[in-house]
């Protein structure tokens, strides 16, 4: 067997949930094929367990011959080592086939996360993800998990129905009449499971994206003091999912009661036919000890295959279910080529990188900050950075005809959902290990977080927790800016880069950045003076499209809509008519707070 996971999870049927299982299934077919086959061994052996005690009652007991009591005494005893060999093999070969399809499904998932990029978080809620890699995933494992038993169960059941068509057409008859019925009896309270599964499984997963915004929001919930009604509101969806749980809950204790009032009824039967057999001759001749012995026998091992094809509809119902979820999210295309893209008609270099949408131009090499409502913004800066179709040139090329590598290459998007990833500082700022401890410290100094990690007890090799959680707003930010610096792609986008840090950091930062990024390319989404201060050039963004250009001081005195928006930016009440001046570090600092 391959060692898990696979290194190359392979390109997913994705039609329909059943095709993803079938897919799935053809990845493991040689380890799904041998749990099959010693399923058969476990379970055969078991189901000819009767028969030999039948011959040794009526060959051995009955007339007294020891012989052949220890004759078939061996034969019992090896049945059981096959037994016992076999289903050992077979419980390993289930664990991997049932790990395998659940690893191989999150590994599908994460590449088509990555895909994706940033278009994830506006189409898929971070609750459904969390579920895709938990439940689902044990989902799916669970129903290859149970192949194994199923065939086993299905090869043992007719093996049983043989013998006793031979011995007794009556319980034979009855019992290929009676195993169906049960199965379609119990496929048919399966129905209502399903149908509340599913319910539960959608309240689930939107249960976890409520819990997961209240542990990424607590200190804002605090801060405007909204706990107490989002505590309610979480309270009350909560009681929805128990009750949803609680349905889920009472059609499983109705199937578990059917597995064993029905085959229980079975076993029943077919002991009070043979027991009268014996007595009376009355089926097909006279029924020996031994036969009335393995009547029951049988119909008590009937119980095990019955209730696993019940369980094996429930398993794969559930998978089904999963799989449903997963295709959904794997037949996602991102909103712009895939890899592999095929390079559009390049156009003459025109050192530009255009938004056709919005009208902003921005000449290459220069910092050039855009001041926008912070809907425009992210939207403006999702353009720019390709996750979008929408009509973008880099130097006169589209980025929709450039490889999505190229242009992950060659630009960087950040905007305030930037994450630290858990691991130690220094491999959440270079994720590719290629930059030394100088670059690094350069990086973070260019974003004013020297501080920061000079506050850690092992500096950069300090490990951190998902998302940086140990840090405040301002920090997070700033290591968020020196990770895209130490980057250093030709184009750079960031939004709100210094919306969390003081006015003193935030200027500190602005003339850092300008000087480090001096030849390339920065875009900036903001409206704080001191960042638009030290721009090249400005672009005022009103109603999505760029309404004027030109440097900060000339948009302050001739644009009345601009001055409106740094005005309500710095907090100041200036008169119409008189040109604004950009507002001084204190006075931001009196306004802003620190953010830290």
């Amino acid at each position: 067997m391959r060692p898990l996971p696979a290194a190359d999870p392979g390109n997913p049927e994705i039609r329909s949930a059943t095709r993803y299982l079938l897919w799935l299934a053809g990845r493991i077919a040689w380890p799904l094929s041998a749990a099959a086959f010693c399923g058969i061994l476990w379970l055969g052996s078991q189901a000819l367990i009767p028969v030999v005690i039948r011959e040794a009652i009526d060959e051995g007991l009955v007339p007294g011959d020891m012989n052949a009591v220890l004759s078939w005494a061996a034969v019992l005893l090896g049945l059981g080592v096959v037994q016992s060999v076999s289903g050992t093999v077979r419980r390993r070969l289930n664990m991997y086939n049932s790990l395998s399809a659940g690893f191989r499904t999150v590994q599908l998932v994460v590449r088509q996360a990555h895909l994706l990029g940033s278009t994830l978080e506006r189409r898929v809620d971070e609750g459904e993800m969390v579920s895709l890699g938990t439940s689902d995933m044990n989902a799916l494992g669970s129903a290859f998990d149970i192949v194994g038993r199923t065939v086993g169960a299905l090869v043992s059941v007719v093996l049983v129905a043989v013998v006793l068509l031979d011995q007794s057409a009556t319980l034979g008859m009855m019992l290929i009449v009676a195993v169906p019925a049960i199965v379609l009896t119990m496929g048919y309270t399966l129905r209502p499971l399903h149908r509340r599964q599913s319910d539960y499984r959608d309240l689930q997963g939107e249960m976890t994206s409520r819990l997961t915004d209240v542990v990424a929001g607590l200190r804002v919930l605090r801060g405007v003091g909204g706990e107490i009604p989002f505590a309610r509101s979480y309270r009350e969806r909560s009681q929805r999912v128990r009750k949803a749980g609680a349905q889920v809950a009472g059609a499983e204790a109705l199937i578990r009661a059917a597995q064993v009032l029905l085959p229980g009824l079975l076993v029943g039967t077919v002991t009070w036919i043979g027991a009268r057999a014996a007595v009376t001759g009355a089926v097909t001749g006279a029924v020996t000890p031994g036969e009335l012995v393995a009547f029951y026998a049988y119909a008590a091992f009937l119980v095990e295959p019955l209730g696993t094809f019940t369980e094996t509809a429930d398993r794969f119902a559930r998978a089904h279910v999963a799989a449903r979820r997963a295709v959904a999210l794997l037949a996602m295309e991102p909103d712009s080529g895939g890899p592999g893209a095929a390079p559009g008609p390049v156009d003459a270099p025109t050192g530009e990188l255009t938004d056709q949408t919005s009208g902003l131009t921005v000449a290459l090499g220069t910092l050039h900050v855009v001041v926008a409502p912070t809907a425009d913004g992210v939207r403006l800066a999702d353009r720019l950075g390709g996750y979008t179709d929408a009509p973008v040139r880099l130097d006169g090329t589209l980025l929709t005809g450039l490889p999505p590598d190229e242009v992950r290459r060659r630009v960087l998007v950040v905007d305030n959902r930037a994450r630290l990833f858990s691991g130690t500082l220094r491999a959440a700022l270079d994720p590719h290990g290629a930059a030394d401890d100088l670059a690094i410290a350069e990086a973070l100094r260019v974003a004013s977080a020297e501080d920061v990690v000079a506050l850690l007890p092992d500096g950069l090799d300090t490990a951190i927790t998902a998302d940086g959680r140990r840090f405040s707003g301002g920090q997070r930010q700033r290591l968020v800016l020196a990770r895209a610096v130490l980057a250093d792609p030709d184009v750079l986008i960031v939004v709100d880069p210094t919306s969390a840090v003081d006015a003193h950091t935030e200027d500190v930062i602005a003339r850092r950045l300008r000087t480090a990024r001096a030849g390339r390319t920065t875009v900036l989404v903001s409206a704080s003076p001191l960042l638009l201060d030290q721009a090249d050039q400005v672009s005022f963004v009103e109603g999505g499209r760029v309404a004027a250009t030109g440097t900060h001081r000339e948009l302050l005195a001739a644009e009345a809509g601009y001055r409106l928006v740094i005005q309500r930016e710095t907090g100041e009440i200036a008169p119409a008519a008189t040109p604004c001046t950009p507002s001084t570090p204190s006075t931001r600092l009196a306004t802003r707070g620190s953010g830290e």
